[in-house]
């Protein structure tokens, strides 16, 4: 525990920064939906990161009970984003998500 005190929290913003952006580019920029459910993981995974660094840093558990719970909601999303790409697969044989307007009709 005291050596995750010796790292400054600046680190864990500069990280957790640096990985939210790379999770935003990739769900604006790409196009597979595959890869758009894995930045918005790392999203979450990159705000889980910064409440856990602030959660130790400040000898609090709230934060630590909040990713807790980022991390079920995060398992639930991935199980439902899955099931709903292998319906549009299945539909369009293609996980290309510029493709979806074909399901309107």
């Amino acid at each position: 525990m005291e050596e995750l005190r010796t790292i400054p929290i600046e680190y864990y913003l500069y990280l957790s920064t640096v990985l939210f952006c790379i999770g935003v580019l990739g769900v604006l920029m790409r196009r597979n939906a595959i890869v758009v459910l894995m930045c918005v993981e790392l999203m979450l995974n990159a705000v889980n990161l910064l409440l856990a660094a602030f959660s130790t840093y400040l000898s609090d558990a709230q934060g630590q009970i909040m990713v807790f719970f980022i991390m079920v909601v995060a398992a639930a999303e991935a199980a439902v984003g899955l099931g709903i790409l292998v319906m549009i697969y299945r539909n369009t044989k293609s996980t290309d998500i510029s493709l979806l307007d074909k399901l309107r009709n």
